[in-house]
């Protein structure tokens, strides 16, 4: 029985030291300030902010997601308003179609204005609608997806970001 208390004690720990967001963590994202480098001609407008919203729907036609022209670069950036270290960027891509637009793109952190900030990752897999970019601490107040090496729609259903919380205490497992 301690085995398994154990066990059950060091995987929860290793869960936690994961890039995915633990229940209750603040998503920051919804009180920052969105922009793109343009908005697709639609009614509603899909502009950046439709991405922060904390609408989960991937199907564009029932919610608008944040939505470009066909851009190079096509980007979407997020004004955090203070300076952070995130742990992770969860990004929900459209599913209703296209959801491969989104392979290639970076997820940049930084405090530059203009997006020339240190990459946190990069997109390759858009198999399941909810996508977790690792940042592991990278710090800074602008948070952004772009899709440089190519002309194209970049649309983003929902996107969170999350602080990097720190604990003094070490746990060990064995």
């Amino acid at each position: 029985m301690k085995h398994l208390i154990l066990l059950l004690a060091c995987g929860a720990v290793g869960w936690a030291q994961s890039c995915d967001p633990q229940p209750g963590a603040v998503n920051l994202a919804r009180s920052g300030q969105a922009s793109q480098s343009s908005v697709f001609n639609l009614s509603p407008p899909p502009d950046a902010s439709t991405a922060i919203d904390g609408d989960y729907e991937t199907n564009y036609y029932k919610h608008p997601c944040a939505h470009t022209l066909y851009d190079r670069p096509a980007w979407w950036k997020l004004d955090l308003k203070r300076s952070v270290k995130l742990k992770s960027v969860v990004i929900v891509n459209r599913q209703d179609c296209c959801p491969e637009r989104l392979i290639g793109a970076q997820v940049k952190i930084g405090n530059s204005a203009d997006g020339n900030n240190p990459i946190c990752g990069t997109i390759k897999d858009v198999s399941k609608a909810r996508i977790t970019v690792c940042c592991d601490g990278k710090e800074g107040r602008y948070l952004s997806v772009t899709i440089s090496d190519r002309a194209e729609y970049l649309t983003l259903c929902e996107v969170e970001a999350y602080e990097d919380v720190v604990k003094d205490e070490a746990t060990v497992c064995w």
